[in-house]
This record gives structure tokens, C-alpha cells and sequence, in this order.
């Protein structure tokens, strides 16, 4: 049985994965983009940053999006892509060219005086192994033109706009609260405080029998509070997922912090499940 605990796509086999950057191996096929991830909010005519992960969570270069309003843009390198937001305010839709699906983002008038960074939104709990969001204003549109730290450790920033940024934790961050700090260039920094979670799957990894019962086990340490997973069935002609799909489960708390997903077998075969923290349980800072 193939497992996956999803960060931002990375397949593994029970372990937890994380986003792999263009450079840190060889450069995965565009052919192979999954996941789109653009700025819940820009402003009109600035320069913002999206991404582009394939299958296995790696930042994919040669990506072709395209927007509703007619303007495309191929992600560099770095499995990032720079464009300037339409000078229309309203809502924008991106589609990775080639596959369906699309991701909404919402275009909005310049304010009337330029701000320096500050969080307004950032989630109560995070994954260390999965991206998450800040929102706010004063970001830099150009993504590597920010300055983000986790307790005093350098994050990558994958996709970003003067409103809204997406953010990779560090690969050394170890689970429970963080300080996070923001700053746009050389400028003033803005702060946020996280608790960031390890989630690690307990899970027999034998091929599925059909009409066999199971249960994916995600242990979280870093905090003593439920949380709320969500789990995709990937492989839905070999197992069916109990409660939907996708299907989301609340851990137990406590020290030995649990979260459940039953399964069922339909066929012999490798079961593929993606299991992420739910990351907009978000707290505003005043």
C-alpha cells in the first residue's frame, strides 16, 4: 500500500513529505503539474509571484497558466512564476494549461498610501512539512524580495502579492510555537506566532484485500488541542474512504494526539491517500 501525507503532493511511502525545490534535484516535466497555488488577494498592477507543484510536490518550471482575462505566464526556474495584476479589480481565475480545475483570486484597487509589512491573518496551527499562509499587506509581489523567518530561520517564500504570501517552513523547525517575521526588502518587519505540528502516519503498508477494513492512524505532536485533518482518496477503485471524499477527521487531543480515517477495501491494490492539516483555523492579530 502506497500512503501519502500530504504537504504539497510529495508521494512517499509512510513517511511525511515535503515541497522539493527545482534546484534541489532534477527538474520535474511541466506534463506533470498538479497544483497551482496563487495569492488569495493582489493588488491591480502589482507584481506578484505564483507557483507550481507537480506530483510529487516538487516547485515545476516550464508551467504555462492561464488567467481569465486573457494573460498567461510560464513559471521560470525556481517553479515560480512573476506577472503584473490585471489593472481591473474584481475576480481572477488561473488554470494550469492543460488540466482542469481552476484557482480563484481576487484582484482588488490600490490602496491610496503604500503600508509597510503587517499580518493581519495567520493560521493558529501549522504543518512543518506543508506550506501556509499569512495575509495582510505591505508584502513584496516579488516573492524572493521578502524577508521570512521562523524563529530566526529562513523560509521560502513560493507564491506572494502585497496582500497575501504562501510560505514554506524551514526544514530544521522542530514542532510547537514559532515566531514568524515578515519584512518586504530591507524594511520594517511585521510578526505573527504559529504552533507548528509534525504529522506522522501509523499505517500497515500490505497491498489491500478487497472488503478489508482498515485505519490510517496520523499521530500530531506539538500541541495538546484537537485538530482537524482532511484526507483525498486518491485511488477510489481500490479502497473507499469512510465519511466521503474527501473526508475530514478531528484528532483526539491529549498527549497522544490521534487522528483516524477508516478505509475499506474494493480490489487488491495500492490504496493512495493524501492527509493534510486543515490550515485556515486562522486567528487575527490585533
Amino acid at each position: 500500500m502506497t500512503l501519502r501525507i500530504f504537504a504539497v503532493g510529495a508521494i512517499a511511502a509512510v513517511t511525511l513529505c515535503t515541497v522539493v525545490t527545482a534546484e534541489e534535484q532534477s527538474a520535474p516535466a511541466a506534463k506533470n503539474a498538479r497544483i497551482l497555488l496563487v495569492p488569495r488577494k493582489m493588488i491591480s498592477g502589482d507584481r506578484t509571484t505564483l507557483a507550481v507543484l507537480d506530483t510529487n510536490g516538487r516547485l515545476t518550471p516550464g508551467v504555462t497558466i492561464a488567467f481569465s482575462n486573457g494573460d498567461h505566464v510560464t513559471t521560470n526556474a525556481t517553479g515560480r512564476g512573476l506577472f503584473v495584476a490585471p489593472l481591473t479589480p474584481g475576480v481572477l481565475y488561473a488554470t494550469i494549461q492543460g488540466r482542469p480545475g481552476r484557482v480563484q483570486t481576487l484582484v482588488i484597487a490600490a490602496p491610496a498610501n503604500a503600508s509597510t509589512p503587517s499580518v493581519v491573518q495567520a493560521p493558529h496551527f501549522a504543518s512543518l512539512s506543508d506550506r501556509f499562509e499569512l495575509q495582510g499587506h505591505g508584502f513584496c509581489g516579488e516573492a524572493d524580495k521578502n524577508v521570512v523567518q521562523v524563529n530566526g530561520e529562513s523560509a521560502l517564500v513560493m507564491a506572494s502579492s502585497s496582500e497575501s504570501m504562501t510560505i514554506l517552513p524551514p526544514e530544521d523547525l522542530q514542532p510547537g510555537p514559532a515566531d514568524v517575521t515578515v519584512a518586504c526588502n530591507k524594511g520594517a518587519a511585521s510578526a505573527a506566532r504559529l504552533i507548528f505540528l509534525s504529522l506522522s502516519l501509523q499505517a500497515d503498508t500490505s497491498p489491500m484485500q478487497p472488503g478489508q477494513k482498515r485505519t490510517l492512524s496520523v499521530r500530531i505532536e506539538g500541541t495538546r488541542d484537537k485538530v482537524t485533518l482532511e484526507a483525498r482518496n486518491l485511488a477510489p477503485e481500490i479502497a473507499e474512504l469512510a465519511g466521503g471524499n474527501p473526508a475530514k477527521a478531528i484528532s483526539s487531543g491529549g498527549a497522544e494526539n490521534v487522528a483516524s480515517f477508516p478505509l475499506t477495501g474494493k480490489q487488491h491494490g495500492n490504496v493512495l491517500v493524501s492527509i493534510r492539516l486543515m490550515p485556515w483555523a486562522i486567528r487575527n492579530k490585533t
